[in-house]
């Protein structure tokens, strides 16, 4: 008798999927814990815990049907009670499987075997010693790599942004106040902070800011501009504006501090710091509203106007 060619294929797939499968449980392995619970682990860090709530959405689907059924009814007629009766008949009694679900399952194979070959440069460059991040290896693009970080920087440097209300930014006794961001370190007593779920994405590119110039982030100087008027929708951005109700500064300017946490039991942690801070250069110049008129003309971008006087 010759096989049907519809289910020869089918049946030695399933066949050697039972063979290997016999001894290692890959249900118990694979079924959405190992991924799901490493990414809770991270959105407890707080450390850019969106990324982390993101992933664990298409780890759902590592999830066996008995794992979710408690999220689905099962009323009479629900998909769920359907499924649960087809589990329960013997099998004589289930309906006859149509030629097209077995074309059906000989494609998802199929697919599954071309991604596990497109994978194969990608593992390889994830065991490589020069990793190459956010890359694609072959024209399809169905594969490839990606990393939200390709290395971690091992100094923590941050923009601390100024305001004085001294006509002379240059004069030794002018009072330069601090604005403090929701999260990024600013005051050195301040307890860092958990960011989870919620992301603050501007203390998030005043991070990166810190990596390079101000000519290279011309946003902080738009920043600035907006703070020297005390633009209503800039400060609600941040966790203290230290010209609150008051006249807003007649200069604000950036300086560049390179941050380390303090040691447990030692002077700066006895002194309820947190943080040690180093004073590494200026990060932009004192700046005024005057000043930067040209600034932001050349970059269309309006003039903040100062709120008038009462």
């Amino acid at each position: 008798m010759t096989p049907d060619p519809c289910s020869l294929s089918p049946q030695i797939s399933n066949e050697l999927i039972r063979l290997c499968s016999r001894e290692i449980h890959l249900d118990r392995i694979f079924d959405g814990y190992i991924t799901s619970s490493r990414q809770v682990l991270l959105i407890l860090s707080g450390n850019l815990s969106f990324l982390n709530w993101l992933t664990i959405v298409p780890s759902i689907a590592c999830f066996d049907d008995a794992s979710l059924s408690f999220l689905f009814s099962f009323k009479d007629g629900s998909a769920k009670h359907q499924v649960s009766k087809l589990q329960r008949m013997s099998p004589g009694e289930r309906p006859t499987r149509s030629c097209g679900s077995y074309i059906r399952q000989t494609l998802h194979i199929s697919l599954g075997l071309l991604i596990a070959y497109l994978s194969v440069p990608v593992v390889l460059n994830l065991v490589s010693a020069r990793q190459v991040m956010n890359a694609s290896f072959n024209p399809l693009r169905i594969v490839n790599t990606y990393g939200a970080f390709g290395s971690v920087t091992k100094e923590r440097t941050e923009v601390i942004i100024q305001g004085t209300s001294s006509p002379d930014p240059n004069d030794p006794t002018a009072l330069w106040e601090e604005y403090e961001f929701n999260c990024k370190p600013g005051n050195l007593t301040r307890r860092p902070c958990v960011i989870t779920p919620y992301h603050y994405r501007l203390d998030w590119l005043m991070w990166f800011a810190a990596f390079q110039t101000y000519e290279q982030n011309e946003w902080v100087i738009h920043l600035a501009g907006k703070l020297l008027a005390n633009d209503p929708a800039a400060t609600s951005l941040l966790a203290f504006n230290p010209f609150q109700e008051k006249e807003p500064p007649r200069w604000i300017r950036g300086e560049h501090f390179r941050y380390k946490f303090s040691r447990i039991w030692g002077k700066h942690s006895s002194e309820g710091k947190w943080w040690i801070r180093k004073r590494m250069a200026p990060y932009f110049p004192p700046v005024n509203l005057e000043g930067l008129k040209k600034y932001f003309q050349s970059r269309s971008w309006p003039l903040p106007s100062s709120p008038s006087k009462h």
